[in-house]
């Protein structure tokens, strides 16, 4: 039982190893997704950006509910590569519809520890993936 976990540890290892190239390493969304999930560079992991959407690529109804599922989508790619909320330092946020500012801040203020808000920007957007209402990216420190 111990060979076959080292064994499939070290053929995890090597496909993430070959992923790497030039400093940069690309951690697939899904299969045929036209982007990564996620990029670490110099020591900085590049969320993509999320949006509200579950398993089954459907969106709830509502700011808050979209704003929701929208954090735990980045808590969850965030804790993919072992790291935290505490990690992330910054985010930029698009909405559909910047009147629904107060809702989202909401939700988005209770994963962060008070005294360690991520630095944001924000702006509208005409049209965002799947109809959502917003769309979230964020930078983590890696550790």
């Amino acid at each position: 039982m111990l060979k076959m976990t080292i064994a499939v540890l070290a053929t995890a290892l090597l496909a993430t190893t070959a992923l790497a190239k030039d400093g940069i390493r690309f951690h697939q969304a899904w299969p045929g997704a036209p982007f990564a999930e996620s990029t670490e560079v110099n020591g900085i992991l590049y969320l993509s950006g999320q949006i509200g959407n579950d398993a089954d690529m459907k969106l709830p109804d509502g700011m808050e509910a979209q704003a929701r599922q929208t954090m735990e989508n980045i808590k969850a790619a965030v804790e993919r590569r072992g790291l935290t909320m505490d990690d992330v330092f910054k985010c930029t946020v698009m909405m559909a519809d910047m009147a629904q500012w107060g809702d989202f801040n909401k939700i988005y203020v209770t994963y962060f520890k008070p005294d360690r808000l991520p630095a944001r920007s924000a702006f509208g957007a005409s049209g965002l993936a799947l109809g959502a209402l917003l769309e979230v990216e964020c930078m983590a420190k890696l550790r």
